[in-house]
């Protein structure tokens, strides 16, 4: 891993504006939805690191929600700011800065797997995030059906899988490719249980069928994608000055192409806008044809794009002294068009078959030939 210093760090944003033309919107119960997030987040102990402590309180956790969220009832919404707490948490104090090996990872995630699996009882030995994942389990069976219970547990797994993956990375003497990395990351930023959230904050239920079609299967993975390469937008000098940690799609992109932050920085915006672009004209598609449930659901993918963009323009958490020279933009400073506009595949093969659903029936994925 490389020791940060002004000359690793690139300018972003808010110097490097985004392209996303899905209109903003919030839930009026930001403020509320933050106090009592913060409030319990410090009643579960979830770390016991002061200066932690005080990041975490900072990150706005129903500002997030709110933007993301932007619909349902205040009780559901709640659960959901939660459970951002407790990935930030994890995040940070388990995954990333603590540097864990592979093997104690997966045991922590095994554990948590078992308390959202079985939630009554709790393990001797339960980890604090066990635990609170437990009771957050317990709490979402007031609002979900068993198939959404079904599903975010599913999701779990796809999340916990990626943590361990993670750790594996941050502990091998090199960076990943970026196929592998793209995987990786649309898994352990946490975006599955996130989405399979969204049905049972807003009270609908979309059909296994409709969620299993190929189009909208490339649409949630697009949606974990996207936020995971903003993440690392927003969030890469923050890393680097703080844990000097590169593993980041910049830095990724910089080592596998050979070249310096600033060249890899924009190839990374066009690879960004490029999927956004492609996320637009499958999301029209499946919105011609969809029924009721599935439009809610894909336009609710939109919100949760937009939304993470506007909670991390102005989260304390990613504030960080600019790059000398970088400019400074007011809030809500948008692209109006791509960078990258092409309906060609990327070339990535854990992705490109998204590009295949383009035009595609209901219920068949096209492969490239």
């Amino acid at each position: 891993m490389i020791v940060a210093s002004d000359h690793r760090l690139v300018p972003q944003l808010p110097s490097v504006p985004f392209y996303c033309p899905v209109p903003p919107a919030a839930h009026p119960a930001a403020r509320v939805l933050n106090e009592l997030t913060v409030d319990w987040m410090y009643r579960q102990d979830l770390d016991t690191d002061e200066e932690q402590r005080s990041r975490l309180a900072l990150c706005d956790f129903g500002g997030l929600t709110a933007a993301t969220m932007p619909y349902g009832s205040l009780a559901p919404l709640t659960l959901m700011a939660k459970f951002h707490a407790v990935l930030f948490s994890l995040d940070d104090g388990v995954c990333d800065e603590a540097r864990p090996t592979a093997g104690h990872l997966a045991q922590e995630t095994a554990r948590i797997m078992r308390a959202v699996e079985a939630p009554g009882v709790p393990s001797p030995g339960e980890s604090r995030h066990a635990a609170a994942l437990r009771a957050l389990r317990l709490e979402l069976e007031r609002y979900a059906t068993p198939r959404q219970l079904r599903r975010w547990i599913d999701a779990m797994r796809v999340y916990t899988s990626g943590l361990v993956w993670e750790a594996s990375c941050r502990r091998a003497p090199g960076l990943p490719s970026l196929n592998d990395y793209v995987t990786l990351w649309m898994q352990a930023i946490g975006m599955a249980p996130s989405t399979a959230m969204m049905e049972i904050v807003a009270g609908y239920s979309v059909p296994d069928e409709d969620l299993e079609d190929p189009r909208v299967r490339a649409l949630t993975e697009i949606t974990w994608t996207l936020v995971s390469w903003d993440n690392d937008l927003y969030s890469r000098n923050k890393e680097l000055l703080r844990a000097g940690d590169d593993l980041n799609l910049v830095d990724v992109l910089s080592n596998e192409l050979d070249c310096g932050p600033e060249q890899a920085l924009a190839r990374a915006v066009e690879m960004r806008d490029r999927v956004m672009v492609l996320f637009l004209r499958l999301r029209a598609q499946v919105l011609s044809e969809g029924g009721a449930e599935l439009r809610r659901y894909v336009q609710d993918l939109g919100q949760f794009v937009r939304g993470h963009l506007d909670w991390a323009s102005r989260c304390p958490r990613y504030t960080v002294p600019a790059p000398p020279g970088a400019a400074t933009r007011p809030f809500g400073w948008w692209k109006h068009r791509p960078a990258d506009d092409s309906a060609e595949p990327l070339d990535l093969p854990t992705i490109s078959w998204w590009w295949d659903q383009l035009g595609a029936q209901r219920g068949a994925v096209r492969h490239a030939a």
